[in-house]
């Protein structure tokens, strides 16, 4: 039996101004922004090869989506307009995102703060270990 978070979503739809992504599970729905949605992308640039390996994004408080393409049955890739195209989104990743907003973005905006970076400039890469 297929898990709700590994089901595809009803429905995925992209807000006018790009800035949003909706989805729509079973009844539930989600609004994932695309800064969140970037600096939180599943691609290795992002989380790393390993344990440990996260890196911190600034610098995205403008990015918007460039599109969608679904991924087999189980996620979506979705391009950014600051060229970022790597991130595959597992529909339980989505799910996950969407359950643990407030969470991680409290920690993501602690983590720019401790590193003295912010959502408007891109700075150095930052490993996110290094600011625990």
């Amino acid at each position: 039996m297929n898990s709700p978070a590994s089901v595809p979503p009803e429905e995925l739809r992209l807000a006018k101004a790009r800035d949003v992504l909706q989805v729509l599970w079973q009844g539930a729905r989600a609004e994932l922004g695309a800064e969140y949605l970037r600096v939180e992308s599943p691609s290795a640039e992002v989380k790393g090869h390993g344990p440990g390996d996260a890196r911190l994004v600034s610098g995205k408080r403008g990015v918007t989506i460039e599109g969608l393409e679904q991924v087999g049955n189980y996620a979506v890739k979705i391009s950014f307009n600051d060229g970022h195209r790597t991130g595959i989104y597992t529909w339980e990743y989505l799910k996950t995102l969407a359950d643990e907003f407030e969470e991680r973005w409290a920690a993501y905006e602690r983590d720019l703060s401790a590193a003295g970076l912010g959502r408007d400039k891109a700075g150095p890469v930052v490993l996110r270990r290094d600011l625990r």
